[in-house]
């Protein structure tokens, strides 16, 4: 309404003196559009000519007192670019696109569309109706035929097709009830070798020491694992199975121990060590950060060397499986509002093989 109305004003004087001075006036608005087109043209010299609306209305404007047959020879465009510009701007006058109310359905909200994909994948048995419940009961009211729509644009199949779990959530089940035990060979300062039960609680990732000792025989790993289920005490309803080795030193004895608690001891394959990969990994994983480095004198020194990395592991040291909290940890500390500004100390395990930050209180 605004262009229009301008174009008006900008026109209609512009015409008055056509009628009075038809042949000169023509000339003189001749001489000025071609001076407006040169300024143009300087404007833009490294680029495409193109008219703004100020020069569309100035042309337009300028083109009553010409006339029409010489209309091809005073302006830089075809007279159909000069209607193409009317019509323009009759379209926008009546363009309704950019009203803020649009009749109709509303579109479905962001939140909802991204909901519902985290809820297919997190829960594989789930239908569209069964996830549409869930979000109305969330307070997103929307309909099983739009909750269908955005899972089939997303990729989900129904649910017989996707309700098999993955590998990730397969082992993931099975770590809950699963815990491990190896042994581990410490080389002493005097080239004796001593020998450390190891056991460690796949779902937490718990690490067990259970004892140390210079003669290795099937009574006195019976004897560690007692002393193993009196310490898991209560938590050891919820493991069901012990993954061992073919070790001899593993005796009936030994299973019979985890057999009072409803735990099945299971052998792993001959020459097949990464069917204990966890407990593996973290024998590696003490080699390397703590038995490498210090020179162990004997039994009881390896033994507080081994409770001291333990206690470590199981309450500071963050593992990639638990996103990575520490095992005995049950949720991430709440951030500080300006960590910069704290003081941080350093605690230092085993005379500093080890180190663990914390902020000053």
């Amino acid at each position: 309404m605004i262009v229009s109305l301008v174009y008006q004003v900008a026109r209609k004087p512009l015409a008055v003196p056509a009628v009075l001075l038809r042949g000169d006036v023509a000339k003189d608005a001749a001489l000025l559009v071609l001076r407006h087109e040169n300024a143009v043209l300087r404007r833009q010299l490294t680029k495409p000519v193109r008219y703004g609306l100020a020069d569309r209305l100035w042309c337009a404007g300028l083109a009553s007192p010409i006339p029409r047959r010489r209309w091809a020879q005073v302006f830089p465009v075809a007279p159909e670019t000069m209607l193409a510009w009317h019509r323009r701007l009759i379209a926008r006058r009546w363009d309704c696109s950019k009203r803020r109310s649009r009749p109709g359905r509303p579109s479905t909200a962001s939140a909802v569309k991204a909901r519902v994909p985290q809820l297919a994948q997190e829960n594989p048995r789930w239908g569209c109706r069964r996830i549409r419940e869930e979000l109305v009961r969330l307070g997103h009211p929307v309909g099983s035929t739009t909750t269908w729509e955005i899972l089939t644009a997303a990729g989900f199949d129904p649910p017989p097709r996707r309700s098999g779990p993955t590998w990730r959530e397969f082992l993931t089940a099975q770590t809950e009830a699963i815990n491990a035990c190896d042994f581990v060979h410490i080389d002493l300062v005097d080239l004796r070798r001593v020998y450390a039960l190891v056991f460690l609680e796949h779902g937490t990732r718990r690490l067990h020491i259970a004892g140390v000792t210079a003669h290795l025989t099937g009574p006195w790993t019976v004897q560690q694992a007692r002393n193993l289920a009196v310490e898991l005490g209560m938590r050891a309803d919820s493991l069901r199975f012990l993954l061992r080795d073919r070790d001899a030193k593993y005796t009936d004895s030994f299973d019979a121990v985890f057999a009072a608690d409803d735990i099945q001891a299971v052998r792993s394959a001959p020459r097949a060590p990464r069917m204990n990969a966890h407990c593996e990994r973290v024998i590696g994983t003490l080699r390397r950060e703590v038995l490498d480095h210090p020179l162990i004198w004997n039994e009881f020194h390896a033994r507080h060397v081994l409770d001291a990395y333990a206690r470590h592991d199981n309450g500071h040291r963050p593992h990639q499986a638990r996103r990575p909290l520490p095992p005995l940890a049950r949720k991430h500390p709440t951030p500080m509002a300006a960590p910069s500004t704290h003081r941080v100390l350093r605690t230092r395990i085993l005379g500093g093989v080890i180190n663990e930050y914390r902020y000053a209180a």
